[in-house]
């Protein structure tokens, strides 16, 4: 059987320390291609792909970290550009916006470390952004952090260089493939010409930094360079899931002004981006789409492990955060300036050990 929640139902979820611990989607998703076509990971520094194994063999594929998929899901606030339809859920939160270099713009929301971000304490916002943590920190007061920068409180934010600040998310998502197999793949670059035979260099140059990738010539794209054994992707035979999680509890820890309205806008705001649509284009060769055979489902957790099936749509977790946002007060929307003095004197700050 499943529950459909009501707007009483959410306030109890913000308001009822004995309550459920977590609101929990499962979603399962396809690659365009179709189901076990080649889908690209992310690759990372000396690791490449990041695959685990499991002690029966099994792999287990990162698709899509948490940080990477809050980063995903905090632009679903953004305002709209000009010439772009209205974003309805712009209002529900600050819009920040700083400016630098000739007219471009970037806002909060696009920043990857939130109101801990090295832009931050290069305007004018600085002294408000260590205010707003220093309030957490002294008396566990975030409503300045939720004026401000409400996303920080969603997704998560450590103040990791200046004041150490760091507050759970209430907000995370990852996508895994399942049962993976990981392929290689090569290619050869072919310049247009043969150089050498041209003059540009000598036939020993040319010997000597052929299939070099690490050459000048080869840099610049003079002589062959041959790609063999790179990374290939990797197929999925099991499934490729993304698990949404809202932690209840790490949300009702949120303290101080009015709490209740407080909890409720937090919770308002992380219904809307665990229910916005997925943008499932993660990067060149993996863009995945929802499975149309396999409905997501969302369960409420309770602390004895029970799960119930429930209904959470887009438009009541939309009408939902309206609500509670009109009733806490969105803060105010600011437009800043880049300020580079700032940013010189913050390169020169000792950072405190963690």
């Amino acid at each position: 059987m499943t529950e459909t929640l009501t707007h009483d139902d959410l306030n109890a979820l913000a308001d009822d320390p004995n309550g459920a611990v977590a609101l929990h989607l499962r979603q399962a998703l396809l690659p365009v291609e179709g189901r076990g076509s080649v889908i690209f990971p992310p690759t990372y520094a000396d690791v490449g792909y990041n695959i685990d194994e499991l002690s029966d063999g099994t792999k287990i594929a990162a698709v899509d970290s948490v940080g990477a998929q809050a980063n995903r899901m905090e632009p679903v606030f953004l305002r709209s550009r000009a010439g772009e339809p209205e974003n309805p859920r712009a209002p529900l939160v600050p819009q920040i916006e700083i400016k630098y270099g000739n007219e471009k713009t970037v806002s909060i929301l696009e920043a990857g470390h939130r109101l801990g971000d090295a832009i931050v304490r290069s305007t004018e916002l600085k002294a408000d952004a260590r205010a707003a943590f220093e309030a957490f920190l002294d008396r566990n007061d975030v409503e300045p952090l939720a004026k401000l920068a409400p996303t920080s409180l969603v997704f998560g934010v450590w103040d990791s260089r200046d004041t150490l600040a760091k507050l759970p998310r209430v907000v995370q998502s990852t996508i895994r493939a399942e049962d993976i197999d990981e392929l290689k793949r090569s290619a050869q670059y072919n310049p247009t010409l043969d150089y050498a035979e041209l003059d540009v260099f000598t036939d020993a140059d040319k010997e000597k930094q052929e299939g070099d990738p690490k050459s000048p010539l080869a840099k610049r794209g003079f002589v062959h360079v041959p790609a063999v054994g790179t990374h290939g992707g990797v197929i999925a035979r099991g499934a490729i899931r993304r698990d949404v999680t809202v932690n209840l509890i790490a949300l009702r820890r949120l303290d101080g002004g009015n709490r209740q309205a407080l909890r409720r806008y937090i919770l308002g705001l992380a219904l809307v981006a665990a229910t916005a649509p997925m943008d499932g284009f993660l990067r060149v060769g993996c863009l995945l789409t929802l499975d149309p055979d396999e409905p997501g489902v969302w369960h409420r957790v309770s602390r004895n492990g029970d799960r119930v099936s429930v209904t959470l749509e887009e438009n009541l977790a939309f009408r939902y955060a309206q609500n509670v946002a009109a009733a806490f007060g969105v803060g105010a929307d600011r437009s800043l300036a880049f300020d580079k003095s700032l940013a010189v004197a913050d390169t020169k700050v000792k950072t405190k050990d963690a």
